[in-house]
This record gives C-alpha cells, structure tokens and sequence, in this order.
C-alpha cells in the first residue's frame, strides 16, 4: 500500500513505499544501452552528479485530433520510488559494455537510488497540449538518464490508448456503455494489460480482460462465443432442466419446456404476420443452457445462424421464460452484419413482445454491438441511425491501428543551472528550454482558453490581470488574456530531499473522474472529430525572449565565400 508522505518530516518523503509498478519487467534494465554507456561516460568524467533538469513532453496531438489524454503516471512514480540495481543487474550490465568499464562504476550503480530525484507532473487523467511538460524529472544528470527510456515506454503507450478511448466515447456518446474487448488482438500480454487499464481511463466502462479486473478493479463483462452456440446439438442435451425463481420462492421444474411455450406463443403473433419459418433449435438449446447456468445475466448472442429469423426469436422466448420466473434478460449482441438496420429491427421485435405481451420495459431490452468496431463505424453508425446500447470495442481501440506511436520525447533543458537548448532544421524540433512552470489558463464561459510556459522564478498569472501570450517560435501570433481562472499545472509527485510536500497517487476511479471532467470542460470546437479548432499552447514574454536569445547565442555562424 501507499504511504501518506504529505506529512513527513524533510527529506524523508522519497523514502515513502510504493507499490513496485505493474509490470515485474520495468526495472532498471528495461532502458536503451546507451543510457548505460552515456552513465558510466558522465562517471568516468565526474559529471554524475550534474543536476541536470529534463522535460517529457510530445509534439503533435494523435488521431488528428486537438487534445491528448496523460496517462501513465502512477506507473512511473512506482518506478521511480522502487529504482534500485540488484546484483544480477549490476552482473549483466558488467557483461554488456564488455568489461572496459571501471570496477568502481559498478560499485556506483550499487548504491544508485532515486532518492535525489524531483519529479514533478501534471495529474493523470487530464486533457494535455503538444509541447507542455507532461514530467519535468530532477536529478543528478546520470540517474535522470537511466529514467529516461523506462519513463518514456511508460507514457507513450498508456497515453495514446487512453486518448484513443476518449475518441471513441466522444463519438458514442454519454450515454452509451463501451466494453473493452481487445485481449485477444492486443500487442501480447502487457499490451492487453495497459489497454485495459487506460482505455477505463479513457472512458470505457468494463473490459473482457480478467486480469485486468483483478489488478484493476476494473468492472468485468462478458457472456459467450459463437462456439458456445454451435456446440449443442438438441434439447436432449440439457440433463438438469430446473430453475428457482429470483425470490427463491417456486421452482420451475422444466425450464426447456416453457421457453419452447414461449416461442410457440411468440411464433403465433410473429409468424402470422412474416413469412418466418422455425428457428433454429440447437441454438434455442444453446441459450436455454445458458439462461440455466446465468438467470440473472443473460446476454445472448444472436447471430450464429440468422439474428432476425432465429436468434432474435430464440431470445425472446428465454427471456420471456426467465420474466415468469422474476428474472430480467441481460439483453443480446451483434457481432456481424448491417449493426444499424440488425439493431434497429431488434429494437421493432422487442417492442411489439412488449406490446403483445404485456411485459413492461422489454422494448428496452439491450442491444449491444461488436465486431471490429472503430471510431468511424461508431460516426456512421450515428448518421444511420440506429438503436444500439452498448459496443464492444476490441482491435482498432487497444492496437491504436490509426497511429503507432505517441512520440513523446525527454528533453535536458537544464544543467547545473543553465538553460539548455536543442535546435533542427525542424521548428517542431526544438525543445523549449530551462526550468519552467506551465499554467492553464480559463476564460469568463470557463472553458480553457490556452496553456503558457514561463520561467520558473516569474510571477504566477493572477486572475483579472491580463498576460501576453506568445508562441513560442511564431512571432506574429500573441495574444492578451486576462483569466479567470488559473491553473498550476505541475504538481509534486516525488520530492527527493527538497522537503516538498508530495501529491497523493489518486485511485484508478478518481483518474478516471478527472479525465471525464477534463473532456467536458473543453470547448466543443477543440473535440471536434473533423477539423477540430486548435488549442493554443503559449509561452510568456520573458520566455519567448529568452528562447530565441538562446537560439542565436547556441546556433552556429556561417561564413559565405
């Protein structure tokens, strides 16, 4: 379990326990070679204990979208709390640069520690900008290395799933529930364990995955496969065919029996006004299993064979049995054909048994929808018009298939107190540079208006008061703005020896509130699926002088002959 570290005395808060991270492979080992050999180079040169200061942030927002989801946090504290080199590592590393290191480098890596570490960060779950901090790490130049592949692997990916969530419930709606069903499809094991974590971030409602529910919390869903459906053969097949009521109070001694009344009736009303002819009966045998080993959560899958003129059908007569019965049907899933026309007659069927019958509510019965689903079906799925409830989101959400990567970077901007700059050809490129503090700034409908960059020692934005905002590489493009409201973005989540107070890791579930919230503060243009207005990401004054100072004192000089 956490330690509550806000109320310890200085210097002891970095020594406060955390869980280690999810994934037993994030150790000190699950980095890049170079990160060790550049190690042991700022050793051998006495540099080790430079304190140097680095920024995580990304450069463009994914999906073609406007805005990005952090995630990922929680992970690197843990990783962070619980950096430390054992003996094996030590031995291997030894062996990897091929004994041309010193033997006191190692004795170095023994006793490393991120006890000399600060880093701080903008809370997870919120909504997050290109170029804006998202971790600003400090430490001795050589330990912040050796964090920076580990924290990199752990942000990249939680983010981009996290934001591809959002997408995704942003097009479906408020109201809709989304399952995440991407185990099976996702990059190996991890993968599948990541996705679900941050897609529920991200806004899904449950997950397939039942590890992910142990580790997690995460709500768990799930009912049975085509296999299921096909593996009977005829009623015979069902030996104990009994059924207590939901009160317990009567028993049904042949179930089968009455679900086959049930179809009989629905027959007499359906058939009479369609040309349908039978349904198919082991699949009739299939759900009436089913409905016997789950009355109180049954969901069916009705398109093995024909979703309307048998699997809707089949439905309804086990579901109308499990109502004699106080029971109420989970509801059906579509995992093939037309899903807005399939959904939109299976919505008609459930109304008129609920007409003919009496059966209050059954009209609403759920309709859930799979099959390989992605943000665009779910767009035509709204302009055709349809009457799902529920989808259930698999390959395209947890593989990201629309984008890779995130392609966050981790950038020194700081050394020893001097401002540090990267520069390229490409204006994209270059880093931002020195300590800077990143605020959020709200205007008078409360939506945000633009995120600023400043110099760590100037003065916080007040509110009412009005700031120039600059951006950073483009010397046309300022505005004034007078907040009013302010946000300090960068919080203090592992403190070293600095004495600051650390910011408690929230629950998975308060991550997840803040996303919501997050999302529903934004100006609708900036969330926009096409076009989308962009966010303005702004540096103050003093920053947008001292960056392009340092630009022409850093850039090298050419000589024309």
């Amino acid at each position: 379990m956490e330690a509550n570290a806000n109320h310890l005395p200085n210097g002891e808060a970095a020594a406060a326990v955390l869980d280690s991270p999810t994934n037993p492979m994030v150790t000190p080992l699950l980095t890049d070679l170079y990160q060790y050999t550049m190690a042991y180079a700022y050793w051998k040169g006495g540099k080790h204990n430079d304190r140097a200061v680095f920024d995580l942030y990304f450069r463009r927002n994914p999906f073609g979208g406007e805005y990005t989801i952090f995630a990922g946090l929680e992970e690197c504290i843990k990783f962070i709390a619980n950096f430390k080199m054992n003996e094996g590592e030590i031995s291997f590393i030894r062996q990897s640069l091929s004994g041309s290191c010193e033997d006191g480098f190692f004795d170095y890596l023994r006793e490393l520690d991120c006890s000399e570490v600060e880093a701080y960060a903008i809370p997870e779950g919120s909504v997050v900008f290109p170029k804006v901090p998202l971790m600003r790490i400090e430490g001795p130049v050589a330990v912040v290395q050796l964090l920076e592949t580990p924290l990199l692997n752990l942000v990249n990916f939680a983010s981009l799933v996290a934001t591809n969530a959002a997408r995704h419930r942003f097009v479906a709606g408020k109201s809709k529930m989304l399952l995440e069903f991407g185990l099976r499809r996702a990059q190996g094991p991890d993968g599948a364990i990541t996705a679900s974590k941050y897609c529920y971030i991200g806004g899904f409602d449950a997950t397939s995955n039942v590890a992910a529910g142990r580790l997690f919390g995460i709500p768990l869903r799930g009912t049975h496969s085509h296999a299921f459906v096909s593996s009977f053969m005829s009623p015979d097949e069902i030996i104990e065919k009994s059924l207590k009521s939901a009160d317990g109070s009567t028993i049904c001694e042949d179930f089968v029996s009455l679900v086959q009344t049930w179809l009989n009736k629905i027959k007499a009303v359906q058939w009479s006004k369609s040309s349908n002819g039978d349904t198919n009966h082991s699949e009739l045998t299939a759900f009436t299993s089913y409905a016997l080993a789950f009355p109180d959560n049954f969901l069916a899958l009705v398109d093995t064979y024909d979703v309307m003129r048998s699997g809707i059908p089949n439905f309804c007569a086990v579901a109308l049995a499990l109502n004699d019965l106080g029971y109420k049907a989970g509801g059906i899933r579509l995992d093939s054909g037309d899903l807005a026309y399939l959904s939109s007659e299976a919505r008609k069927f459930f109304q008129s048994i609920e007409k003919e019958f009496c059966i209050p509510g059954f009209g609403k019965t759920n309709i859930t929808a799979s099959n390989d689903l992605n943000e665009e079906t779910l767009d035509a799925l709204n302009k055709q018009g349809h009457e799902v409830d529920s989808y259930g989101i698999g390959t395209y959400l947890v593989t990201c298939y629309s984008q890779a990567a995130l392609g966050c970077v981790f950038k020194l901007v700081e050394i020893n107190g001097e401002p540090r700059i990267k520069l390229s050809e490409d204006v994209s490129k270059v880093s931002i540079p020195c300590k800077k503090r990143s605020y959020r700034l709200y205007g008078k409908e409360g939506y945000p208006l633009v995120d600023i960059m400043t110099r760590e020692n100037e003065p916080i934005p007040k509110v009412g008061e009005r700031i120039l905002c600059r951006h950073p590489f483009n010397e046309s493009k300022r505005a004034f703005v007078v907040p009013q409201k302010v946000d300090d973005l960068l919080k203090c989540y592992w403190p070293g020896t600095s004495g600051k107070p650390r910011v408690e890791l929230p629950s998975l579930n308060e991550t997840r509130e803040r996303c919501i919230n997050q999302l529903e503060q934004m100006r609708p243009d900036h969330m926009r699926r096409l076009n989308p207005t962009p966010y303005k990401v702004s540096v103050s004054a003093k920053l947008y002088d001292f960056i392009h100072f340092l630009w022409l004192n850093e850039a090298p000089v050419g000589e024309l002959q």
